[in-house]
């Protein structure tokens, strides 16, 4: 896995790697393709783009990678060297202080784990619309 957060668009029945552009009145997505395709242009090597407004879009989600250590949620935020940045989804202080985790904002609690210690590694995607819910 080398994208730990991205956003995720179903267009025309096809799932794009995605990006929300907000406008004046609406919010557009900037659609990616490592391919050309009818309607996107190229911006440089290998990434073509094309922006639609939201409501063409089947849906539009919010994806990142959760996991388990130690027996508690996280959600991974970077991986350097053989070891993942998690960041804490348990919501327990005293846990998170059990753990050893380094408190990096009021609530925020994090800890770089190895990766052979991190079991569960999946993707989890929250819909931004209230469409298709499987891009």
């Amino acid at each position: 896995m080398t994208s730990w957060h991205s956003y995720r668009a179903r267009w025309q029945g096809s799932v794009f790697p995605a990006s929300p552009e907000p406008h004046a009145l609406e919010l557009w997505v900037r659609l990616r393709s490592e391919v050309p395709l009818d309607g996107f242009e190229e911006v440089e090597p290998g990434c073509h783009v094309r922006t639609v407004p939201v409501t063409e879009c089947e849906s539009l989600h919010f994806v990142t990678v959760v996991c388990r250590w130690r027996d508690e949620p996280f959600q991974v935020h970077e991986e350097r060297d053989g070891l993942l940045l998690l960041e804490y989804l348990g919501g327990s202080a005293p846990r998170a202080r059990d753990l050893g985790l380094e408190r990096v904002e009021r609530g925020v609690w994090r800890a770089w784990a190895p990766r052979s210690e991190v079991t569960e590694l999946r993707e989890e995607a929250v819909s931004l619309t209230s469409g298709n819910p499987h891009v």
